[in-house]
């Protein structure tokens, strides 16, 4: 009768073992290397590392705005919370207030061998719910309605209060989850620019920066002294401007010690008494708009399709802008970006 075992498998020797394991970690060495040549990126010529380096700065200042959008509104809603949360602590005192009141009615009725409405308020457990079934407040000869009415009508319009804040607090942890978001993408397009920058020369990059600001490679303050000014609004605001040149830019801010493009015009304009929006995309939308034959020295000027970069326009068609992370304030040609619009802060 033919036997059903399997045979016994042979355990592999030491050589074959470590002959299997030297095949194997060749095998996924080739793997590793075909998969990153696949992956590889052609190697890039300085035009095209600059022209992608554009394209990511651009990307990244879109994200910057919406981020600065954003934070404007995370900032509105935290105020209002604050504000809210505030008023409901100080109507929380009056109506303790009014409840001692009450409690002391309550005693007084106690003592004279009553259970009236007052007691029974300042006795329950939960209030609301008392005074919810109170059919007595319909009573007009009830001596205590009227302090009764009082704590109902504090009761409701705390719990409104309440019920404000809670929204209030829902809208600010959805702006926050966008700030991580537009923060994350930010950082993700400079990273990305930086490596590529890395790639350039020292002289390559020089010669990008200068042609990113329009002129010969210069130092940052060798501009033109700001014209006299009028002591008008525009012309403060240009003053403003001329003072920035050469404070770093930095993604997110305002100043007083670095900018980005926005929060330039916003700093400068504000220098002059005038409140401007965050954005760009809000910026462009305050004052008049102008065309651009009618510039006039203060106007804002935008570019890129998506309006999402500004500066502030000095005469003569040149501007004075924060122009990217890793550059400084200058002055530079209106024409080196794609023109969007232009309006006029009243």
């Amino acid at each position: 009768m033919a036997s059903h075992r399997k045979p016994r498998q042979r355990p592999l020797s030491r050589g074959t073992l470590r002959t299997a394991a030297t095949l194997a970690l060749a095998g996924a060495a080739t793997a590793t290397a075909f998969e990153g040549t696949s992956q590889a990126d052609p190697q890039q010529t300085p035009s095209q590392v600059r022209a992608e380096v554009d394209r990511l700065y651009e990307e990244a200042e879109a994200a910057s705005e919406r981020y600065n959008g954003a934070k404007e509104k995370a900032d509105e809603a935290q105020r209002a919370l604050d504000g809210l949360r505030d008023e409901t602590a100080r109507r929380t005192d009056r109506l303790n207030t009014a409840r001692r009141t009450l409690g002391s009615l309550a005693a007084g009725q106690y003592r004279s061998g009553g259970l009236g409405p007052a007691v029974q308020l300042a006795l329950a457990e939960d209030p609301q719910e008392y005074l919810d079934r109170a059919a007595f407040l319909t009573r007009t000869g009830d001596r205590n309605a009227a302090e009764i009415s009082s704590v109902r009508r504090q009761l409701d319009e705390i719990g409104q209060l309440k019920d404000k804040a809670a929204d209030r607090l829902c809208d600010l942890r959805a702006r926050e989850g966008e700030l991580a978001e537009y923060k994350a993408t930010v950082e993700g397009k400079l990273s990305a620019a930086k490596r590529l920058l890395a790639k350039l020369t020292a002289e390559e990059r020089a010669a990008y920066e200068a042609q990113s600001a329009g002129a010969a490679p210069a130092g940052p303050r060798s501009t033109a002294p700001p014209p006299a000014s009028d002591g008008s609004r525009a012309a403060r605001a240009v003053a403003f401007a001329y003072g920035a040149i050469g404070k770093p830019y930095v993604w997110g801010a305002t100043g007083p010690g670095s900018f980005d493009c926005s929060g330039l015009t916003q700093a400068a304009w504000r220098s002059a008494g005038v409140s401007l929006p965050r954005t760009t995309y809000t910026q462009i939308n305050t004052g008049q708009r102008v065309s651009r034959d009618q510039l006039a020295p203060g106007d804002l000027v935008f570019f890129y399709s998506g309006v999402t970069h500004v500066g502030l326009y000095i005469g003569n068609g040149q501007m004075i802008h924060a122009p990217h992370p890793g550059a400084t304030v200058r002055v530079a040609p209106i024409d080196s970006m794609p023109w969007a619009g232009a309006s006029r802060p009243a």
